[in-house]
Formats: C-alpha cells, sequence, structure tokens
C-alpha cells in the first residue's frame, strides 16, 4: 500500500522519507524470517506434516514457507535494506528523468542499484546452486529457469518475424482504420473504464482506479489498487491498460479466502499472472465479440461528455459520422499490428518482440556483460535488429519502463510466459463453456470468470506452475496454441 500511494499520491517531497520506510519495513521483516528459530519452528512443523499426514494445501504451504526463508536467508539484511533505499530512489528520480530524456541523470542511480541487485543474485546463487539470473528470477517465476525461457523464446522467434511481415503487410493493404478524432476527456475516459471494469467482474467495494506515471496493480485481496495513464487523443491506450490490470486485480481477488494470510493462498507467480492479466486484455478485449459491444458504448461515453471549443465551433470529440465509431474501424484499431517503440502499447503480435530485448538486456547486465552505461545503444541496436525501428531518444528506449529502475530484474520474461498461458487458458475455458463467447459480445465475463476462479484462482501457490497448468488445460505450456490464436485472429480474420 505504501508502495501504491508512493506512485499515485505522494508528493515527490516525501520520497526519500517514504524510501526510509520501505526500507525499515523490508529489514524488520526480513530480521524476523531469518531468525535461527524460526528455521526450527519450519523443521518441526515439516515432520509434524509428514507424521499426521497433512492435507496437500498444508504442504504446499510450508513449501512455500521455506522458500521465502531460503531466499531471505541467502541475503544479509543490510544489504536488503540498501537495495530497498535505492530502489526507491531511483524510481522517483526515473520519473523526472524520463520525461526529461535524461539518462545520463538516472545513470548513477541505475548504476547503485544493478550493483546492490548483483550482490543479492551471487548471494542467492551460491546458496541455491542456480546463475545469478536464475535466481533472481526464482523470486517472479518459482522454478524457473533461463533454459526454459531460451527454447521458449526460440520456438517463438522461428515463427514471429515472418508472423509480423505477413500481418504488416496484410493491414497496409487493407489501408489505415477510420478513427474518431479526439480529445477525449480524461473523466469521460475514467467512466468508461469504470463500467468496462464492472463488466469485467471488478468490485469496487474492494479497489480503486488511480492515475500514475506507469500502470499497475498492487495492493491486498481486500484492497486491489490499479492504476493507468491517460492519454487525450487516444481513449484506447488508457482503456486497454486498464482492463490488462484488471486482469491481475480479479486475480487477486479471487484467491481462496481461506488461506488469507498464509503462504499458500498467494498467487502462483508472475508468468499465471501476467496470464491473467493477457487474458482479460488481449484474449477478452481485443476480441471480435467484445469490441462489437464497446463500439457504441464508447461512442455514447464520449457523445455524453462535455463539449470542446475548436476554431469557434463548438462539438464533441470524434462524434463525426465518417464511421470511425463502427464495430469493424474499432477493431481493426484495437488489433492493428505495427512495429513501434513502447511496449505497453504495443500489439500482441509484437510484444514478445519487446520481452525478448529486455530479457536479453537484463540477463547481460546481471551477468556483467553489459555495463549500465552502454545501455541506450545496446537498447537501440538490438530494437533494430529485433523489430526493425529503432528510437529517436531515451525516453522511448531503455528509460520506457520502471522495472530496472525500482530493482526488479528478472521480471521481463514472464510477460511473453504469460501471454503463452493466456492463450493456452482461455483456449481451454472457452472448450469447456461455449457460452464464453456470447457473454463477451454483452460485455461480460461470467462464465470465464468462474472457470478461471475454479481452476486458476482458487488453486493459489498449491501448485506448480507446469502442475497448474496441466491440470487446467491438459498440457505444458505449448508455444503453438499461442501461435494459432495468433493466425486466426490476425491472418484469418476469424473472431478469437
Amino acid at each position: 500500500m505504501l508502495q501504491w500511494d508512493m506512485a499515485a499520491v505522494m508528493p515527490d517531497g516525501g520520497a526519500a522519507a517514504r524510501g526510509e520506510q520501505m526500507a525499515e519495513l523490508r529489514e524488520v521483516a526480513h530480521e524476523l524470517l531469518v531468525d535461527e528459530e524460526v528455521g526450527e519452528w519450519l523443521r518441526s512443523a515439516r515432520e509434524d506434516a509428514v507424521r499426521d499426514g497433512a492435507e496437500a494445501w498444508h504442504l504446499a504451504d510450508l513449501d512455500e514457507m521455506e522458500r521465502d526463508r531460503r531466499h531471505a536467508v541467502a541475503v544479509p539484511p543490510a544489504l536488503v535494506a540498501r537495495h530497498s533505499r535505492a530502489a526507491s530512489a531511483c524510481e522517483i528520480e526515473w520519473r523526472g528523468r524520463r520525461d526529461a530524456n535524461d539518462f545520463a541523470g538516472v545513470l548513477p542511480s541505475l548504476r547503485e542499484v544493478l550493483g546492490l541487485v548483483r550482490e543479492i543474485a551471487a548471494a542467492k546463487a551460491e546458496a541455491f546452486g542456480t546463475t545469478a539470473y536464475d535466481a533472481l528470477l526464482d523470486e517472479y517465476e518459482p522454478g524457473g529457469s533461463s533454459a526454459e525461457i531460451d527454447r521458449l523464446f526460440a520456438e517463438l522467434s522461428t515463427f514471429l518475424p515472418g508472423l509480423v511481415d505477413q500481418v504488416v503487410e496484410k493491414q497496409r493493404a487493407e489501408g489505415a482504420p477510420a478513427a474518431p478524432q479526439g480529445p477525449f476527456p480524461v473523466e469521460a475516459q475514467r467512466r468508461l473504464a469504470e463500467r468496462v471494469m464492472r463488466g469485467l467482474g471488478f468490485d469496487f467495494a474492494h479497489g480503486r482506479l488511480d492515475t500514475s506515471h506507469h500502470p499497475f496493480c498492487g495492493g491486498i485481496p481486500e484492497d486491489v489498487r490499479i492504476t493507468t495513464r491517460w492519454n487525450e487523443d487516444d481513449f484506447l491506450r488508457g482503456l486497454l491498460a486498464v482492463v490488462h490490470e484488471t486482469g491481475h486485480a480479479l486475480y487477486e481477488r479471487g484467491l481462496p479466502a481461506a488461506w488469507r494470510r498464509h503462504p499458500v493462498g498467494r498467487a502462483r507467480g508472475m508468468s499465471v499472472h501476467e496470464g491473467q492479466s493477457l487474458l482479460v486484455e488481449m484474449q477478452v478485449c481485443r476480441s471480435a465479440a467484445f469490441l462489437g459491444w464497446l463500439a457504441p458504448v464508447a461512442r455514447e461515453a464520449f457523445a455524453a461528455s462535455p463539449p470542446r471549443k475548436s476554431g469557434g465551433v463548438v462539438g464533441r470529440a470524434g462524434m463525426a459520422d465518417d464511421g470511425s465509431w463502427s464495430t469493424a474501424a474499432l477493431r481493426r484499431r484495437a488489433t492493428r499490428v505495427a512495429r513501434t517503440l513502447i511496449r505497453v502499447d504495443a500489439d500482441e503480435v509484437t510484444y514478445p518482440a519487446h520481452v525478448i530485448l529486455r530479457y536479453r538486456l537484463e540477463r547481460a547486465m546481471v551477468d556483467g556483460a553489459l555495463d549500465p552505461a552502454d545501455l541506450p545503444g545496446a537498447w537501440r541496436d538490438g530494437l533494430r535488429e529485433i523489430l526493425g525501428v529503432e528510437p529517436p531518444d531515451d525516453r522511448t528506449g531503455c528509460l520506457q519502463d520502471i522495472h530496472w529502475y525500482a530493482g526488479a530484474f528478472g521480471y521481463f520474461p514472464t510477460y511473453t510466459m504469460g501471454a503463452m498461458t493466456a492463450a493456452q487458458l482461455f483456449d481451454a475455458a472457452r472448450r469447456a463453456a461455449p457460452r464464453i463467447e456470447a457473454e463477451i459480445a454483452e460485455g461480460r465475463v461470467d462464465s470465464l470468470l468462474a472457470w478461471l476462479r475454479e481452476h486458476v484462482h482458487s488453486k493459489g501457490s498449491s501448485l506448480s506452475t507446469h502442475d497448474l497448468l496441466v491440470q487446467a488445460t491438459g498440457r505444458p505450456l505449448d508455444a503453438g496454441i499461442f501461435r494459432r490464436h495468433l493466425e486466426r485472429r490476425y491472418l484469418r480474420d476469424e473472431a478469437a
């Protein structure tokens, strides 16, 4: 909650004090967890559980407790506090430096954060018997490995470049879709977003929507906080960010209440978490069925907004009867594929390329093969190589994402693993509950959410990511399902 407050509400002048507060809390929690008496309690609890034939969830709970302690014991408390303070300060500095396109200004702070991350990674790698990068990855993707990521990303790389070429050429031949002209007032965008969130099952008695520099979802299951950023020239950007974060929120709200405050009751890693957000954003909200519902609702939302005066003429944004509000036009805009610079605005076909680039760069920084000072050039070269575009500045390049400046290394691969997870879960859900499509066409997801509650949310961390996916879909993570989804939506124009 302190993190949300810092991002959404706190004045900039409170940054130093907030950094100290968060560092102190993390250090105290760390010291409690590494106390040798806690280790004795866990060993005793494990013996009792095995002897008494404890339920599977109880054993999984102990697994998660031991995993938490293993991570904590590997790192000295003072290092935890230093990393927390440095990351909080760097995140605040990044906000201003990004807007000013000033990578050189934030470089010293980033270098400090990376140095501490590398110390933590080295300590954990030695304790776990893994590589430094895999030790960091395990914080976000329990049991994950760079070897498995390399295999999956290599499989994606065999078909994605050609697919991007095919789709871009197909859409170029069709011509650019008509787009309603803004500005789209932020308050009208917020009202529309809240209406969509309610249809998706978001409970405003246990959550809220705010504005921040970077969209995110945080808080606790009883109090879920979503933030987004708005663009008055393109209402889809803010809306799609909202529905993405709503997917995260629905997962948090659906975690088993009986296991609250138990580690086993937490979400099962970030590839599953990103799978929930991308399922809602990509599988549901960019589908033909949903966009058919959204088109008239969106037009109504902005027709009802206060009129704007332009060139002496009073009118409402984008209300010309030129077909730009039609379902077909909205669908073409929401599924437009382009080699763009900004990850959070990328389409689902090119999005994996953004993630693969970041994975390569952060792994190189953690391994010491890439100095942070060389990050802007490596970013430009890498994006040109993998996607054929080059950022004109650092604001649209290596300054665009918050993760590294907030000390989060090892997170990025989970986005694309999540995209594959989303396609696989949605495929299974739709086969199990055929009425899902009709409900999406009405702007709601009752049957889909019920299926996710049963097969994903209610499991918490009682299963490994692999076992969770196998139980829910009948197979481990399969890039082929993701490929078929993309080909069906973007090459054959079939409803997804």
